[in-house]
């Protein structure tokens, strides 16, 4: 028979110690802060969707931990249970620094050849390594103490919970690599604590020598970083070696860094400027987020001559329709949309930036080279999410401009999660045109291809559904689109062929207005497409009118619909029905945005196979050791509620960040407060017993299935409602949402180990590595099914995962 953890039913389980919560506390607490931070730095060392292919199959390390334990039962036997713990405890940090620096020294680069399928395999080995060595101390902890694994598991959560809080502090005063050697620094205090638990000298000092090691160099280094001369840095970023900037700064959802030479004249920098552009020359900075978005500061002195190459860009096209009002930008990044502003003879400029750092970097670190624009009584900074800014304003303006606003970068709530999606939905357009003035223009600028502009189709559709939102019943009469191309010997499938620019009038435009762009798109050498005059390119018109608009949506070959709150992924345009079709995946620069989702689909592929060898795999290496008649609905049930719980938590991220306003909070407030619930709801199990399981769970899962269910349905409501509020009440809201329901998901892990552990004991590691592994599944799967359907879609299936738990809990009461 196979060695059991704890071989005598009989005998009195080991009872944990006030140093074992300590220790798995500071473990989950690492464990998540390490996962979260990895999504950050993968935005910058490799393609977004690379980096969640990465933290998927790294978080397979903790299944693979409890695959460990539970085939190696004569390693983990219950007289070394603490001692192993120990061991774990010290060299999960150990692992977590060396796994990291030499994750940074492999180039990521992506191609056909084997050394680089090599490069990228070798990798998301590497940094699986610390987690399995983590995945090793949860497992034994939550299985080890089946007694106290209500308590246990609460101070699992309680420690993740207050990771996802402390990473926000942790990433903005250093950087991300430092924040490597903060994170490893508490984690040496779980090894520390179970080393305590163990009785072991040699441990104990050796963790306690590791903390003091990770403490020095953690505080040293960030003293490096604040003066702008960091040691333990990235060195290839997008597979490139990365030049050292002359500022950097990081927070929790970007990276910013500047780079250039701010006493060097260079050409004037724009994408969208026309080829007759005065050939001048003055200081620009390049600020970019996360390697790949860039945006230009421009030298400033208040000499509005200086700039005259703003009236150029195609960007700026709406201010020749209109001018003299009050403007908003959205995006405000290096401040040249406000400069063009000004330039036009805006009356006052509200510049709205959802990232801090931006902000601070272009008026305060750079602002004498800026012009300190910030000063300027007529201009008004806003570190706002623009929806939720513009929702509780009670001004209405005369233009708002957003021009190329888009970062590809991952957020700290997951690397699919972007900020940007939701300023592309139409719900997002209905409120920035109900709040125009009478005669405003939104004015929205897009990279545009030759062949195949999809994403101008995609905001054509999106101005159209918000127009008739606000029941006008003939948009064409109010959209004009201009573009400008480069010529044909400059473009490459890697780089857009140009610049368009989508006008949205809340009245239509006059004849006067469109003599008047006529004139200048000719002066410009800009193109116009499309026009309540003219249309070029027949499928603008199409788009336009509603006779079968629906079927022509359906059969265009990427997805150009309007995107909604519901469906928030504007940049994704490849179905996951055709991620086998290549043809589709060349879209020049927005062939990143397609790949991504074939990566997606192949991912969930991949991730879906795996969770299957984590079932296969240990049945046909213990088929003859262990007996497994009457567990089929335990492992339902763990299975059931690995994938319910991520597929709900991950939806509401995504649907609460568009409420909340800003990635962060999709972190801090909707992680804190689910696993803060959570954690709760675990505890509130301690007093139920083997005996007493069954019939308690079954009442408190079908409390849970029914609270989801309201959840459900309320939150869509709440969620549309709390926008126009302010940040504590949308806050207060969302937790008041979210407390009930992570309360009772809670319950369940510690409610079925308690009736798992008297009749399958030797199988409890592996059911919490069952757990585990469906849970990676389901955080691909969430995304995947709100991709294809809907948020509300990946809920719902979220919620059918427990409804199937809950099946699965009676008929493993009756066994």
């Amino acid at each position: 028979m196979m060695a059991r953890l704890i071989p005598d039913p009989s005998a009195p389980p080991p009872e944990p110690r006030t140093s074992t919560y300590i220790g798995i506390f500071f473990v989950a607490l690492a464990t998540l802060m390490y996962e979260i931070l990895l999504t950050r730095i993968f935005s910058v060392t490799m393609l977004y969707h690379f980096a969640f292919v990465a933290l998927s199959l790294a978080m397979f390390g903790l299944t693979a931990g409890a695959l460990v334990v539970y085939l190696a039962p004569r390693i983990f036997r219950p007289e070394r249970l603490r001692a192993r713990l120990a061991l774990a405890g010290v060299l999960f940090p150990v692992a977590m620094v060396l796994s990291f620096m030499t994750e940074l020294s492999i180039p990521f680069r992506v191609g056909s050849s084997i050394v680089a399928v090599y490069a990228i395999a070798f990798t998301y080995v590497v940094i699986a390594v610390p987690f399995v060595v983590s995945g090793i101390a949860i497992c034994l902890t939550l299985t080890g103490f089946p007694s106290r694994v209500s308590r246990l598991y609460a101070a699992d959560l309680a420690g993740a919970a207050t990771g996802c809080v402390l990473l926000i502090a942790a990433i903005g005063w250093s950087d991300g690599p430092t924040a490597v050697l903060w994170i490893a620094c508490l984690a040496s205090i779980g090894g520390v604590a179970f080393a305590v638990d163990a009785g072991s000298r040699r441990l104990r000092n050796a963790g306690l020598a590791l903390f003091a090691f990770l403490l020095v160099a953690a505080s040293a280094h960030t003293m490096m970083v604040r003066n702008g001369t960091p040691v333990f840095r990235i060195l290839y970023s997008k597979g490139m070696v990365e030049t050292p900037a002359i500022y950097e700064k990081w927070n929790s959802y970007s990276r910013v860094r500047v780079m250039g030479d701010p006493r060097i004249d260079l050409p004037v920098q724009g994408w969208g400027l026309s080829p007759r552009v005065p050939k001048n020359r003055m200081r620009q900075l390049q600020l970019d987020i996360d390697v790949w978005a860039g945006t230009v500061m421009t030298h400033f002195t208040g000499d509005f001559s200086t700039v005259e190459h703003l009236k150029y860009d195609v960007t700026n096209i709406g201010y020749y329709l209109r001018n003299g009002h009050d403007a908003l930008v959205i995006g405000a990044g290096g401040g040249r949309d406000v400069l063009s502003a000004l330039l036009f003879g805006a009356r006052s400029v509200t510049a709205v930036d959802i990232n801090k750092d931006i902000i601070g970097t272009v008026n305060g670190r750079f602002g004498e080279f800026t012009g300190h624009l910030d000063r300027d009584p007529r201009v008004r900074f806003v570190n706002d999410e623009a929806r939720s800014f513009i929702a509780r304003s009670p001004q209405r303006f005369g233009s708002i401009q957003i021009s190329l606003i888009d970062t590809w970068a991952a957020t700290a709530a997951g690397a699919f999660v972007l900020g940007e999606n939701s300023l592309y939905t139409v719900e997002a357009w209905t409120n920035f045109l109900s709040h125009l003035t009478d005669d405003g223009i939104l004015t929205v600028s897009r990279w545009y291809f030759h062949d195949r502009p999809a994403e101008m189709y995609r905001t054509t559709t999106l101005a159209v559904e918000a127009l008739r939102r606000l029941g006008i019943t003939e948009p064409r009469r109010h959209i004009a689109i201009i573009r400008n191309m480069r010529p044909t010997t400059a473009s490459t499938t890697d780089t857009p062929d140009g610049v368009g620019t989508i006008l949205v009038s809340r009245r239509p435009f006059t004849d006067a207005e469109l003599d008047t762009l006529d004139r200048e798109v000719t002066r410009l050498e800009f193109e116009v497409p499309f026009s309540p005059r003219v249309a070029l390119d027949q499928t603008f018109a199409r788009l336009t009118d509603a006779t079968g608009l629906a079927e022509f949506l359906r059969s265009y070959p990427v997805n150009i619909a309007a995107t909604t709150d519901d469906s928030p992924f504007f940049f994704n345009m490849l179905r996951l029905r055709d991620i086998a079709k290549t043809s589709l995946l060349d879209f020049g620069n927005l062939s990143h945005n397609m790949k991504a989702v074939a990566t997606l689909g192949i991912l969930c592929l991949t991730v879906a196979a795996l969770t299957a060898l984590c079932i296969l795999l240990p049945l046909w290496l213990t088929r003859d050791r262990v007996r497994l008649a009457g567990v089929g609905p335990l492992f339902t049930f763990f299975i059931a509620i690995g994938l319910g719980f991520m597929l709900i938590e991950t939806s509401q991220m995504q649907r609460l960040i568009i409420a909340l306003g800003h990635p962060t909070y999709g972190l801090s407030v909707v992680l804190f407060a689910l696993l803060v619930s959570s954690g709760i709801g675990s505890a509130l199990t301690q007093s139920v017993t083997p005996a007493t399981a069954p019939d308690a769970g079954r009442v408190r899962l079908l409390a849970l299935v029914a609270v989801l269910a309201i959840f459900g349905i309320v939150t869509p409501f709440v969620a549309r409602a709390v926008e126009p509020l302010t940040t504590p009440v949308r806050i207060l809201a969302a937790v008041a949402l979210l407390f009930p329901a992570g309360i009772f998901m809670g319950m369940a892990f510690p409610l079925a180990m308690k009736l798992a552990a008297p009749r399958a004991r030797d199988l409890t590691p592996w059911f919490w590595g069952l757990n585990g592994a469906a849970s990676v599944l389901a955080s691909v799967l969430a995304v995947c099914i709100a991709l294809t359907w809907s948020i509300s879609t990946a809920f719902w299936a979220g919620w059918v995962c427990y409804v199937v738990a809950l099946w699965a809990f009676v008929r493993a009461s009756r066994v």
